[in-house]
Formats: structure tokens, C-alpha cells, sequence
């Protein structure tokens, strides 16, 4: 069914580059006589654009920005290289969990890790982690056994058979695994050392990973998705409770639980008003509505539905996972009609006879179903000004009931007003103090979260649900 409703490419809802490009002409009509600057861009530049671009852009908050700033400096001082030129951390503008750092000592850490986060410790912990890859050359030795990998892989397939070459990229992409998660570890190691050395709870490194594989469980169970219960030899990292049991080992060595500075309400603090999950200006979700007013339209998905927003496109499952959906766009393609585009090959499974031009809040569409194996599609090609949406709808069983619910959600696709756009509020991570009335459920129930705001509310304050609030503790809600 994923197969299936990909089938129309990774058709993005913006074309960047597009602009870059247009960009980039109009530069090159300048006049002769503009003096012209030439400069060169090391990789490192070159390589921080292009992350920075892939992640959402750069996110400016400057209360946090300060905050973990202090904290890098501490671990610098730290760290194993002591010496090395300063690091620098930027914020990525993306609500997905994760962290890097370029050889350069560039770290990154995204916002929805911060939000994630439960005090300095644990910020701490992800960015020493980091710069542990920098100080044991991680990155550098990855890229080495790369190119060895490069070279042993080709001249294989010239002087021996196909066989043995493959055989010889298989050994490789093992020996990389292995590799990887050596330098994990490794770097789980140093980085616990080194937060300790720092002043902070060495232990913020076993509680950030805990929670990472709580918001990796969460979301595999909002999305239907299985979580592996073995080991992937092929896996880039260890896997969770491995590394959770090796950082709790570390820490031990340093002290029992208590040495060392959490800091959770200055770190609490500094985060209050951090965005929290997608950016509103690129579409963001609420419940089963999904809107995007940069691009001015909005739509709304069949009930039972849980909508995800990404760069190539809106995706929707129901639970039990007999039915999805897609929703993306391509650009209208010149002199072709709308009945001509559907009928053109985007879609396998198409059955002709079903193709019917409607209109959908007056905007022209065509619909149509197709069929492939045991999935039926129901399809909507909707045109706004010069780009074609697409919303692909596949169930097992398409009976009237599908029908109904299919049609009431293409027919809630609309192009939103200026006033509407102009009326956007992200979410936002606001921190609340606990009264002696208040329990999980009473905080949760203030929670703006699409999905299982319960379950959320305990993910982000690290708690487990028999855990009991204290009165007077401060808590992380998402609010509007």
C-alpha cells in the first residue's frame, strides 16, 4: 500500500529550487561593469549549508541559544581537546529528535530534541556525545573507510566475477555497521566522562536515551509501524536498552545517582516558547485538518485518521492500517487537460472508465478509481492556480461507506483566505507549575497534541504513568 501511494513520485509542496535557480540567472544579467566578488567556500561551509538547508533552516531562539551555548563552553573546557577551536551550535527548525556534528566542530541539535530534552544534563549529555565524534575523528575515519570501501568495491568488479563483487560491498556494509556502532558507544562513553567532568549529572545520558526510545515507541505505535524486538546487524546505531545499559555503566563509575547538576528549571526556562512540531508556515496538522498557509489551502481527512506533514508530502493512516492516504503536488503540466493528466500514467491500476470532472469548492477536479491487488483507490486531482493536488485515498474494501467518507474528504479541500493565513499560531512548548490538585491526566487534559496527549505530556516531563506529580514542579505542556 506505501508502494502504492508513493507511486506518484516525491512530488514536494514547495520548488526551492526552482527559485535558487531563477535566482541564480538573474545574477548572471548583471551588468559587465557590477564588480563582481569571487570568494571560494570551504567544505565545512559548504557541507553546515547544505544540513542546515536539509533540516528546516536555522531556528532562532535566543534565550535557549544562549543557554546551551553556556553549556557548550563548559563541555569544551571538558572535553579530551580542551584546545580545539570553539565549537558552535545551531538549532535546526524541524520537530525531528536528532543531533550531529561535522568535523569542523560544528554541532547541530533540532528543536524537537530540545523539546524532548528534560533539563541541562540531558542537553549536556547529546552535545558531548557530539563532540566526542569530533574529538576521536569519527567523522573523518568514516569517511576514510568510505573511499577504501570505494576502491576495494571497483576493483573487485574488475577483475572478478559479479559474485565475488558482491560479496565484497555485503562484507563492506557490515564492516560499516560494526564500525558505527563502535563509535556510538564510544562516544556514549566519552560524553558521559566528560558531563561529569563538566559538573553535570552524569546520569542525564541513560535518561535522554530512555526517553528517545519512548518517542521512537510512541510514534511506532500512533503510525502502525513495528519496532524490531532483535538486533539489525545492519543498524548504523546500538540498539537503545544497549546503550542505555552501557551509559548507566558508565555513570556508575563516576558516582551513585545525585552527583552532579540537572538544572531543570533554568533549563525549562530557557525552552518556554520554543516551537514545538511543524513549523506552521510549511503546513502543520491539528487532529485530522491539515493546513498550509503559505500555500493557501486547506483539507481535512476522514475520521480516524492520523496526518503526518513532511517535505515531500501530507501522509494519513487509520488504525488497524487497512486504510491510508496521500496528499502532494506536481506543477500543471502546459496545454494538457485535467482528464489528460490522470489518464497519463502517474497512477497504475487506473481504470478509465471511472475518470469524472467535478468541481470541488470552486476549484476544477477530476476523480477516478484504480485498483492494484487487494487495494482500490479512490483518487482527487484538484488545481489551484498552476499546481495539481493530489489526494490519493487506498482502502481494502471500497463500499459505499469508503465512498461517502473518501468524497466528504476531497470535498473539504479549499483555497483558505487572506484573513485565514493571516491568523496562524504554531505550537509552542509552554511550562506549567504543578498545584497539589494537579495529576498527569489534569495537565494532559491542556495539552494541544493531535494525538494521545496523555502519553505526550508523560514523554516530555519523563515520566512513567504511575509516577506522581510534585506539587510546586514545574511541567512542559504544548500550547498554542
Amino acid at each position: 500500500m506505501a508502494l502504492a501511494l508513493a507511486a506518484g513520485g516525491c512530488a514536494q509542496l514547495e520548488r526551492q529550487g526552482e527559485m535558487l535557480n531563477a535566482g541564480a540567472a538573474n545574477l548572471g544579467r548583471l551588468p559587465a561593469a557590477v564588480p563582481r566578488v569571487v570568494g571560494v567556500e570551504t567544505q565545512s561551509s559548504v557541507e553546515h549549508k547544505e544540513l542546515v538547508a536539509q533540516f528546516g533552516g536555522e531556528y532562532r531562539f535566543p534565550a535557549a541559544e544562549r543557554y546551551i551555548d553556556d553549556i557548550l563552553v563548559k563541555l569544551a573546557q571538558a572535553s579530551d581537546t580542551p584546545n580545539q577551536a570553539a565549537y558552535k551550535v545551531t538549532i535546526l527548525n524541524t520537530p525531528v529528535v536528532n543531533a550531529f556534528a561535522l568535523p569542523s566542530g560544528n554541532l547541530y541539535v533540532t528543536r524537537g530534541l530540545l523539546a524532548l530534552a528534560g533539563d541541562a544534563s540531558e542537553a549536556a549529555a547529546v552535545m558531548a556525545h557530539e563532540i566526542a565524534h569530533v574529538t576521536a575523528r569519527h567523522s573523518s575515519l568514516r569517511a576514510e573507510r568510505e573511499r577504501e570501501a570505494e576502491v576495494i568495491s571497483k576493483a573487485a568488479a574488475v577483475i572478478q566475477s559479479k559474485q565475488k563483487s558482491d560479496d565484497v560491498r555485503a562484507s563492506q556494509r557490515l564492516s560499516f555497521a560494526s564500525f558505527s556502532r563502535q563509535q556510538e558507544l564510544e562516544a556514549d562513553a566519552i560524553g558521559v566522562r566528560v558531563i561529569a567532568k563538566a559538573g553535570f549529572d552524569p546520569y542525564g545520558a541513560s535518561r535522554f536515551l530512555a526517553a528517545l526510545g519512548k518517542s521512537a515507541d510512541l510514534r511506532a505505535a500512533l503510525y502502525g509501524k513495528k519496532q524490531s524486538a532483535g538486533f539489525d546487524i545492519l543498524a548504523t546505531h546500538p540498539s537503545t536498552p544497549d546503550r542505555i545499559a552501557k551509559a548507566v555503566a558508565a555513570a556508575r563509575q563516576i558516582g551513585a545517582p545525585g552527583v552532579g547538576v540537572r538544572d531543570r528549571a533554568g533549563y525549562l526556562a530557557a525552552i518556554s516558547g520554543l516551537a514545538y512540531g511543524d513549523d506552521p508556515n510549511e503546513g502543520f496538522v491539528r487532529g485530522p485538518k491539515f493546513t498550509h498557509p503559505r500555500l493557501r489551502f486547506t483539507f481535512t481527512a476522514p475520521d480516524g485518521f492520523l496526518l503526518e506533514n513532511s517535505s515531500e508530502a501530507v501522509f494519513g493512516v487509520k488504525e488497524h492500517d487497512d486504510e491510508a492516504l496521500r496528499l502532494d503536488s506536481v506543477r500543471a503540466p502546459a496545454g494538457k487537460t485535467l482528464e489528460a493528466y490522470v489518464e497519463s500514467g502517474w497512477v497504475d491500476g487506473l481504470l478509465r472508465s471511472s475518470v469524472r470532472r467535478v468541481e470541488i469548492n470552486g476549484l476544477p477536479a477530476v476523480i477516478a478509481n484504480a485498483r492494484a491487488g487487494e487495494w482500490n483507490f479512490k483518487l482527487a486531482v484538484i488545481q489551484l492556480g498552476d499546481e495539481l493536488y493530489r489526494l490519493i485515498f487506498a482502502v481494502r474494501a471500497l463500499n459505499d461507506d469508503a465512498e461517502r467518507r473518501f468524497m466528504a474528504s476531497a470535498q473539504s479541500f479549499r483555497r483558505l483566505g487572506w484573513e485565514e493565513t493571516l491568523d496562524v499560531r504554531g505550537l509552542r512548548i509552554a511550562i506549567v507549575t504543578a498545584s497539589a490538585q494537579d495529576t498527569s491526566d489534569t495537565l494532559a487534559a491542556r495539552m494541544v497534541a493531535p494525538n494521545r496527549p496523555l502519553e505526550y505530556f508523560l514523554l516530555l516531563n519523563g515520566l512513567d504513568p504511575q509516577d506522581r506529580l510534585v506539587p510546586g514542579e514545574r511541567y512542559k505542556l504544548v500550547a498554542e
